[in-house]
C-alpha cells in the first residue's frame, strides 16, 4: 500500500510540482453522499429454471436495487456474482470467521459488492498511474460510475463483470493461465503470475494466423490462443486467408489439405468450449478474402452442412440448434464473412472476371466470373444466413493506423475492426436514461459527461488488463483501442413518436452517435495531454487526423468531393432531419476532437462501435439493444417466484402521448394490444358460459388468475390450472386430458371461431394495427423487426435496417453489430441487392437473416416427448389388458359394421404442388362440409405407369379408410417416416423441407394442414401465419372411391397448400383438428400440450414463431431471440455472442 501511495503521488504531478491529471465534475452525485443511498434496495430470490420447471440456479436473499427487473436481477446474481472465494459477513457487515479464526468464504450476495469491486478497481489503477488530478477527482470518478451502474445508465461488457476487481476487492488470484502484459512503468513484456491480479476485461479479440502448423503464430498455436480467449468469456475473429488452399504445394513436398480442413478443426475446438466456464458458448468469427482459391468451398460450407442436418433431422434426430443433428456437422460455431474489395465489386457490376490466387506466390489458381461468386455468396446467405460480407476497401479507408498494417478481420459480431492481434473492451450507454419523455428532450450535457467518464474507464481497462498472447499484449499497449457504444436507440425513437424507418429517426440516431464518438475522441485527446498519446500515434498521425477530418465532414454533411481518401462517400448528418441542438452538439464535438487531436494527439486509436449489447442490455432493462428496433409490442415480465406476466412495450404509451392521444384513448389502445386479461364480459368464453359448462366459481377464478401470464387463451385452460378433480367432474378421463393435442375449450364445445374471438379480446391482438383511435399515419411509429402477433402484417423493411446503419456508420470508429431481418419470401436477387446497397451506402460490414433459412426446429423436443409418452401409454394399455380365458358358454357378439360417410358432390379442398428429390408430385384433397378430410389424390404423371397405378390405388385405399371413419391421425402416425426412394429435399412447401419417401411427404403435408401438427416439419411455422389466401376447390368429379385419380389437366401448378376462408368452422370429428390450413394455424398456438405443463404460458412457442430458427438457450433451455449477429435469452440473460 505504501508503494501504491508513493506511485499515486508521483504520477499525479508535473515537473513543476503542480497537480496534473483529469478533473472529474460531479453531475449525478454529491460529495460525501454514498451513491448507493440514491436508490432503494430489496432482497430477492434469483431462480433460473428449465422449461420443465427444473432449477438450473438459485440464490435466496440477494441484495439488488429495487427498481431492477427480475431478469436484470437474474443476470447480476446468476452470471456476475462471484460464486466462491469472497469473504462472508454477517447482517451488520462484520467478517465471519470459522472455528480456526479464518475468514469464511463464499459467494457475493449483493450488487453493491459487484459494483464496488468494479468501480474501486478502475479508480485504483487510474489513481496509481496518474489519471486524476487529485484524490477528490478520483472519488468523484468512482461515485459517478457507481451511480450510473446502479441506476442502469451504463454497463461494461460481460468480461469486466466476470473478472474485474476480484483481486482488488477480495485478494483472489488463481493459477496463471499464460497471459501477458506490458509493464506501464518500463514498457517491458511480462507474464502474469496469477489469474486475477490483472483482470481480463476485453470482450473482443482479433488474432492472426500464419501458414504454419505448430510454431508460434501458426495454426495450432491459434487453437490454444482462442481457447484462452473463450475461457474468460470473450470472442475472437481471424482472417484465415494466409492458409494455403487445397492442392497448393508444401515446402517439404506434397500438397496442402486446404483451408477448409483446418477451419473444421477450429470449429470443433470452439464448440467444445463454453466461454467463461458456464457463461455462454464460444463466440468466433472466420474471415476469408474473396480471392482465396478455396473461397467457393468456404462460401458454401454452412449451406452444404445444412443439407446434412436436413438428412439427420429426417432420420429422426432433434432439429434444435443444440441438438445432435447440428452437433454432428461442422461450421456451426462461428460467424463467417467474405472480405470483398472495391475491385471485386466493380467486377461484379461490369460482369468481369475474377482471379483466385495461390497463397504462396500470388499466381492465378483459377478464374471465375465475379457475378457467379457474388451470386454464390447471396445464395448461401439465402439458404443459411452465412456468409456475411465485409467491405475491405471501405474498412481500410477509415483506418486510423494504416502505417502499422491493414485491417484484415473483425471480432465475432463484426463491430470491432482493427489490426490483427489487438483487443477491445466494450461498454454501452442506455440512451433512454438521457431522454426525458415528458419534456421530450435529450440531455446532451449529461450524455457528454457519461461519454467522457466511460472513455476513461475503458482506457484504464487497457492499462490494467492481461492478454492471451504476447502480440496482443504488445499491440494493445501500442494502440489502446476502445469500444464505447449505446443501447435502447429503438425504444428512444418510438418514445419520441418516430418511425424507426424514417429520415428524422435516422437524423437523430446519426447526431447522437456523432456526439458520442466526437466526445470520446475529445476525451482521448484530453487524456493524451496528461498521459501522452498512444505509442503508435506518431507514425500514424497524418492518417488518423485525415480520418478525424472525414468524421467531422460527415457531421457537417459535406459534399462527397470534399472527403479525403474515400472511394465511397458516407451518408452525412442532414440538419433538416434533426433537432438543431443535437446537430450543433455533434458539430461542436467534432470541432473539439479535431482541434485537441491536432494539439495533443489521441490516447486511443479507436474509441467507439455499436455492439449487440445482449446480456448487458437486459441488465440495464433496455427494451432494445444496440442499434436495433424492437422485436415485438407485447413482451413478458419475469416474476421473482417464477413464471411471467404480459406487458405492453414500455415505449407505446409515451409514444402515444407524444403523438397527442388522450389518456382514455391510450388506455383503449393498450387494452386492444394487450387484452382485457379477464373473462368478464368476454365474447363466448366468459364467467357465465364457463359456469354453464359445469365449472365452479372458484375454478373460474383460477382461470382468471392465469390469464396475465399466457400469450394465448388455451394456455390458461390446462389440466394444471383446473386440476384433475375439476376435469373428472366435467366428464374427462386421464386418458383424454393426457392425449397429445388435448384442447379443453374445444372439448367443452367451443368452436375455433369462438375461441379465436374470445382470445382476441382477453389476450389481446398483440399488434397495434386496427386499434381504436389510432391514425393510419402513426402506424409506422410502432413497426418492429417482426410482424407483431397473429394479426400483425407490418414490419420494418430490410432497407430500413440498412439505411439506419448507413446513418450512424460515418460517426463510429469501428462498425455495427446488426443482422438485417428479411422475410422468408425474399429471393437470392433481393439479397444480392441488399449487399450491394450496403456497399453503396458506405457500410463496413453486413450480415442478414432470412426468416426460416435454417432447419432448426425449436419445438421438436416437446413433440418428440409427446409421441414417446403416447407410445408408452399404448404399451401400458396392452400390458394391462386381461389375459384370455376359456369361455364358459357360447356367447353372441354383435359387431356394428362401419358405415361410409359419403362426400358431397361439390366439395372443397386444396392442391399442393411439390418436389421430393426432384420428382414432381401433386397432392389434392377433398373435404366434407365441415372441413374434415375425406379423400386424397396423388399424381406423379411423369413417373412410370406401374408407379402411378400403385399411387392411385394407395390413394383410393386411404380415401376409403377416411370415409369409413379411420382417424386421419392414425394414418399420419403410420405412414410418416416410411423410407424408400425417391427421398430427400422437398421443394414447394414453406415448412416441410425433407421427406424420407413420397408417402412420408404426403402424410407430413396432411398432418400439418389438417391436424395442425408441427412435430415433423423442419421449419417452424408462424403462430397464426397464413399458408395462403386463395382456395383451390375440388372439382365435380366422383369421389376418390369410384376410380382412378383425376386427369392431368386438373393438375395445373397451384399456390402452395392454400387454405379455406377463416370463417369456416372445424367440427370436432374423429379426425381431430381435421380442417382447413388457416384454421389449423389459428389453433396451432392454442392447443395445449397435454404431456408437459407450459410453465412459460406459451412464451417459448410465441418467441419461436417470431424468431424462426432461434436456438434454445444453452443455460436454461428457453427460446432465444435474435440480437445483432447473435442471440440472447430473455429468461436468464445468456448471450450466444460476445457482449
Amino acid at each position: 500500500m505504501a508503494d501504491r501511495e508513493k506511485r499515486r503521488r508521483g504520477q499525479a504531478r508535473t515537473k513543476g510540482g503542480q497537480p496534473k491529471g483529469l478533473r472529474i465534475t460531479r453531475v449525478f452525485t454529491q460529495a460525501g453522499q454514498d451513491p448507493f443511498d440514491t436508490i432503494a434496495w430489496a432482497r430477492r430470490t434469483s431462480r433460473i429454471t428449465n422449461p420443465d420447471g427444473s432449477v438450473v440456479f438459485e440464490m435466496q436473499d440477494a441484495e439488488i436495487p429495487a427498481p431492477w427487473s427480475q431478469v436484470a436481477t437474474d443476470i447480476m446474481v446468476s452470471k456476475y456474482f462471484r460464486k466462491a472465494g469472497v469473504p462472508q459477513v454477517d447482517e451488520n457487515g462484520n467478517p465471519l470467521l470459522d472455528a480456526e479464526g479464518n475468514p469464511v468464504l463464499g459467494p457475493e450476495r449483493s450488487a453493491r459488492q459487484v459494483i464496488s469491486r468494479l468501480t474501486g478497481c478502475w479508480r485504483d489503477w487510474g489513481e496509481r498511474y496518474g489519471y486524476f488530478a487529485s484524490e477528490e477527482d478520483a472519488q468523484a470518478f468512482e461515485d459517478e460510475l457507481k451511480y450510473m451502474l446502479v441506476h442502469q445508465m451504463a454497463a461494461p461488457n460481460s468480461p469486466q463483470w466476470f473478472n474485474t476487481g476480484l483481486y482488488y476487492a477480495y485478494g483472489i488470484t488463481g493459477p496463471a493461465q499464460g497471459h501477458s502484459y506490458i509493464d506501464p512503468d518500463t514498457g517491458e513484456l511480462k507474464y502474469s503470475q496469477d489469474a486475477y491480479s490483472r483482470p481480463t476485461p476485453h470482450a473482443c479479440f482479433i488474432q492472426s494466423v500464419e501458414d504454419d502448423l505448430v510454431n508460434p503464430g501458426g495454426i495450432f498455436d491459434l487453437v490454444t490462443r482462442e481457447a484462452r480467449v473463450f475461457k474468460y468469456g470473450s470472442g475472437s475473429g481471424t482472417n484465415f486467408s494466409k492458409i494455403r488452399a487445397e492442392g497448393e504445394p508444401l515446402s517439404g513436398g506434397g500438397t496442402s489439405s486446404g483451408l477448409m480442413s483446418f477451419l473444421k478443426i477450429f470449429d470443433r475446438a470452439a464448440g467444445a468450449i463454453k466461454s467463461g466456464g458456464t457463461t455462454r458458448r464460444a463466440a468466433k468469427m472466420v474471415v476469408v478474402d474473396v480471392d482465396h482459391p478455396d473461397i467457393e468451398a468456404f462460401i458454401n460450407w454452412k449451406a452444404e452442412e445444412e443439407k446434412k442436418v436436413a438428412a439427420l433431422i429426417a432420420a429422426g434426430y432433434s432439429a434444435d440448434f443444440n441438438g445432435e443433428a447440428y452437433a454432428t456437422v461442422s461450421g456451426q460455431n462461428s460467424n463467417n464473412s467474405v472480405r470483398v474489395t472495391d475491385e471485386f465489386i466493380r467486377a461484379v457490376l461490369t460482369d468481369g472476371e475474377w482471379h483466385l490466387r495461390w497463397r504462396t506466390d500470388g499466381r492465378i489458381a483459377k478464374t471465375v466470373r465475379a457475378r457467379d461468386l457474388w451470386h454464390q455468396i447471396a445464395q448461401a446467405a439465402w439458404q443459411c444466413a452465412d456468409p456475411g460480407v465485409q467491405f475491405d476497401t471501405t474498412i481500410n479507408a477509415w483506418h486510423t493506423c494504416p502505417a502499422s498494417g491493414r485491417i484484415n478481420a473483425s471480432n465475432p459480431c463484426s463491430e470491432y475492426m482493427f489490426l490483427d492481434d489487438t483487443a477491445c473492451n466494450l461498454a454501452s450507454l442506455n440512451l433512454m436514461k438521457f431522454y426525458d419523455a415528458e419534456r421530450r428532450t435529450f440531455d446532451i450535457e449529461r450524455f457528454r459527461h457519461a461519454v467522457r467518464l466511460w472513455t476513461i474507464v475503458l482506457e484504464i481497462s487497457v492499462l490494467m488488463a492481461q492478454f492471451p498472447s504476447e502480440a496482443i499484449a504488445r499491440k494493445s499497449y501500442e494502440f489502446r483501442t476502445l469500444g464505447l457504444g449505446y443501447a435502447n436507440l429503438g425504444s428512444m425513437l418510438m418514445t419520441m413518436g418516430l418511425p424507426y424507418d424514417s429520415d428524422r429517426a435516422r437524423g437523430i440516431a446519426a447526431a447522437v452517435t456523432a456526439i458520442m464518438t466526437g466526445e470520446a475522441y475529445a476525451a482521448s485527446a484530453e487524456m493524451a495531454s496528461v498521459l501522452g498519446p498512444f505509442p503508435a500515434f506518431a507514425e500514424n498521425r497524418e492518417h488518423m487526423l485525415r480520418v478525424i477530418r472525414n468524421h467531422r465532414r460527415a457531421a457537417y454533411n459535406a459534399h462527397p468531393g470534399e472527403y479525403e481518401g474515400l472511394s465511397v462517400a458516407p451518408v452525412g448528418l442532414d440538419p433538416a432531419t434533426c433537432p438543431e441542438d443535437l446537430v450543433q452538439a455533434a458539430r461542436e464535438a467534432w470541432d473539439r476532437a479535431l482541434a485537441m487531436g491536432e494539439q495533443y494527439g489521441y490516447r486511443n486509436a479507436q474509441t467507439t462501435l455499436l455492439a449487440p449489447t445482449g446480456t448487458i442490455g437486459l441488465l440495464m432493462d433496455c427494451d432494445t439493444t444496440g442499434v436495433e428496433p424492437d422485436f415485438a409490442l407485447v413482451k413478458f415480465k419475469k416474476l421473482a417466484g417464477g413464471g411471467y406476466f404480459k406487458i405492453a412495450n414500455q415505449s407505446i404509451a409515451p409514444a402515444l402521448r407524444t403523438l397527442g392521444y388522450t389518456e382514455e384513448q391510450i388506455e383503449d389502445i393498450l387494452r386492444y394490444v394487450l387484452g382485457t386479461l379477464s373473462l368478464d364480459n368476454a365474447p363466448h368464453i366468459n364467467r357465465a358460459s364457463l359456469m354453464e359448462k359445469g365449472l365452479t366459481s372458484e375454478e373460474v377464478d383460477r382461470l382468471e388468475q392465469a390469464l396475465p401470464s399466457v400469450f394465448e387463451l388455451t394456455y390458461a385452460f390446462t389440466p394444471w390450472t383446473l386440476g384433475e378433480e375439476a376435469l373428472r367432474r366435467l366428464g374427462f378421463t386421464p386418458e383424454q386430458w393426457q392425449r397429445p393435442g388435448f384442447n379443453l375449450l374445444r372439448e367443452l364445445g367451443f368452436t375455433p371461431q369462438q375461441i379465436a374471438e374470445a382470445n382476441d379480446v382477453i389476450c389481446g391482438m398483440q399488434t397495434i394495427e386496427g386499434a381504436p383511435h389510432l391514425k393510419d399515419e402513426h402506424l409506422p411509429v410502432f413497426d418492429c423487426a417482426n410482424k407483431c402477433g397473429k394479426h400483425g402484417r407490418r414490419f420494418i423493411h430490410h432497407m430500413g435496417h440498412i439505411r439506419m446503419m448507413a446513418a450512424v456508420q460515418p460517426f463510429l470508429s469501428g462498425a455495427i453489430s446488426k443482422t438485417i431481418n428479411m422475410p422468408n419470401e425474399v429471393t437470392v436477387e433481393d439479397i444480392e441487392e441488399a449487399y450491394m446497397a450496403s456497399w453503396r451506402l458506405g457500410l463496413k460490414a453486413m450480415a442478414l437473416y432470412r426468416d426460416g433459412s435454417k432447419l432448426s426446429q425449436p419445438l421438436s423436443s416437446a413433440s418428440k416427448q409427446d409421441q414417446e409418452e403416447k407410445d408408452e401409454a399404448k404399451a401400458e394399455a396392452a400390458a394391462e389388458a386381461p389375459a384370455p380365458v376359456a369361455a364358459a358358454e357360447p356367447q353372441i357378439v354383435y359387431v356394428e359394421r362401419p358405415k361410409r360417410r359419403p362426400l358431397p358432390a361439390k366439395r372443397r379442398g386444396f392442391t399442393q404442388e411439390g418436389r421430393v428429390a426432384g420428382h414432381k408430385i401433386y397432392l389434392r384433397t377433398g373435404e366434407y362440409e365441415d372441413g374434415t378430410l375425406g379423400e386424397i389424390f396423388i399424381d406423379m404423371h411423369k413417373e412410370g405407369a406401374a408407379f402411378r397405378s400403385l399411387m392411385n390405388c394407395f390413394a383410393i385405399a386411404i380415401s376409403k379408410g377416411l370415409q369409413y371413419g379411420v382417424p386421419l391421425e392414425e394414418f399420419v402416425d403410420t405412414f410418416t417416416f416410411q423410407r424408400f426412394e425417391p427421398q430427400g429435399m422437398v421443394e414447394g412447401h414453406p415448412y416441410i423441407k425433407m421427406a424420407t419417401s413420397i408417402i412420408d411427404y404426403v402424410f407430413r403435408v396432411l398432418g400439418y394442414e389438417y391436424l395442425g401438427r408441427t412435430d415433423f416439419v423442419q421449419v417452424q411455422p408462424p403462430i397464426h401465419g397464413d399458408v395462403g389466401e386463395e382456395l383451390t376447390e375440388g372439382d365435380d368429379s366422383e369421389d376418390n372411391t369410384s376410380g382412378a385419380a383425376a386427369t392431368e389437366a386438373t393438375h395445373a401448378p397451384q399456390p402452395a397448400a392454400v387454405a379455406a376462408p377463416a370463417a369456416t368452422e372445424v367440427k370436432a370429428t374423429p379426425n381431430g383438428i381435421n380442417g382447413h390450413a388457416a384454421e389449423a394455424h389459428a389453433l396451432e398456438s392454442l392447443v395445449a400440450v397435454a404431456e408437459a405443463p407450459l410453465a412459460d404460458g406459451g412464451l417459448s412457442e410465441h418467441l419461436s414463431q417470431m424468431m424462426g430458427d432461434a436456438p434454445f438457450c444453452d443455460i436454461c433451455g428457453h427460446i432465444t431471440v435474435r440480437n445483432g449477429a447473435c442471440y440472447k435469452c430473455l429468461n436468464c440473460g445468456n448471450s450466444l455472442g460476445c457482449s
